[in-house]
């Protein structure tokens, strides 16, 4: 698959800054870190150490997902920060379009993944060789009954943070997210861009451990 990155012209979104911490938006389609090659050295922490140059990766998200993201301002907030995320004690929630109609209204998908290496950056289910990884769902709305096309509007909680862990549990599910090129074929890869946000970050402040949560409005 040919893939062209053109990154977005968008002014840079800062939700909280101090000492130890940075909170943004990332838009969608900007890497969250450099890619291979010149082309794709355009990237969210780049753009962030113009202004910010002692700036730290705590994580990561997929160049079209938006949504929160948390960044270090040194070190020790770095290895703080990263500890939470590795002990799942962060609460992420995301914001997806899935094509149909997902039923029951909440549950958990529980498929262990791991890489395809033949079609990288592909992930997929592997119950031998695979990473645990769950995915909890809850359904925030259908589309009219009239909808040419059904889709459910949902929220989902990772419990896990595998690559591309979402796009792959509700692909599983029989309802990719709309506008994945990876994941999504025929019609539901007919949208603009990946329907898919990280509405809300939750962790504790490196230095103070007071419990923070910030969010950010989901663009669809």
């Amino acid at each position: 698959m040919s893939y062209a990155y053109n990154p977005p012209d968008a002014p840079l979104e800062v939700l909280f800054q101090d000492d130890q911490v940075l909170v943004v938006s990332k838009p969608a389609g900007l890497l969250s870190v450099p890619g291979k090659g010149e082309d794709k050295a355009d990237c969210l922490i780049a753009r962030l150490r113009v202004i910010y140059p002692e700036v730290l990766l705590v994580h990561r998200l997929d160049t079209d997902t938006s949504g929160v993201m948390v960044f270090a301002m040194n070190k020790a907030a770095q290895a703080a920060l990263g500890q939470q995320f590795e002990r799942r004690q962060t609460k992420k929630v995301y914001i997806a379009r899935l094509w149909g109609i997902l039923e029951p209204r909440e549950g958990q998908v529980d498929l262990p993944l791991i890489v395809d290496w033949p079609n990288r950056p592909r992930q997929h289910v592997n119950h031998e060789t695979g990473r645990p990884a769950q995915t909890d769902w809850r359904v925030v709305k259908y589309s009219p009954p009239e909808a040419k096309q059904p889709e459910t509007r949902v929220r989902l909680m990772p419990l896990t943070g595998r690559s591309h862990q979402l796009r792959v549990h509700m692909a599983e599910l029989g309802h990719p997210i709309l506008g994945d090129p990876l994941y999504a074929t025929g019609a539901a890869m007919a949208y603009p861009r990946l329907m898919l946000h990280a509405e809300s970050l939750r962790f504790r402040h490196p230095e103070s451990e007071k419990s923070l949560t910030f969010s950010a409005p989901c663009p669809f």
